[in-house]
């Protein structure tokens, strides 16, 4: 990551039947939801994804962990880990995992001050926890974590 450009990231909110993506940069340290696949036992739909790191190109891939409120891990941290794995393989981007405790919980609310239970039908939490995924390791990239 270098500091005297922009560097454009995607943010993903995995889970078992959808991944949210956000994308964000660099210079203002923001993020804003993009798409919502839809995943089969935590397998992306690969040829949407290609598309979209073909768009937009992003220097680097930042993924949620997701883990208990203890810390520790849970059995969809796994498939977390292993997803993270496959895109550092298959995009050769560098690729950070951030803790995602309640991101979803904490999209859902923003959604709902915003427009109600109408707001939360539209299958957009995932990309907005992804967002907020992106804005996390944005205030925490001096302590960001490589997965190996």
């Amino acid at each position: 990551m270098n500091k005297n450009t922009t560097d454009i990231l995607l943010g993903f909110d995995f889970g078992m039947k959808r991944i949210g993506i956000a994308v964000g940069q660099t210079i203002t340290k923001t993020a804003r939801p993009l798409v919502t696949l839809k995943a089969k036992d935590g397998i992306p739909q690969w040829e949407e994804l290609d598309k979209l790191v073909k768009t937009w190109r992003p220097d680097a891939l930042i993924v949620g962990i997701p883990l208990n409120m203890d810390g520790t891990e849970q059995n969809v941290t796994l498939s977390a880990k292993k997803f993270a794995d496959s895109l550092k393989e298959r995009y050769n981007l560098p690729v950070f995992g951030v803790d995602e405790r309640l991101t979803t919980r904490d999209a859902r609310e923003q959604m709902f001050s915003k427009g109600g239970y109408k707001a939360l039908k539209n299958g957009q939490v995932d990309s907005v926890a992804a967002q907020l995924i992106l804005e996390t390791w944005f205030m925490q990239s001096g302590d960001k974590q490589d997965l190996p």
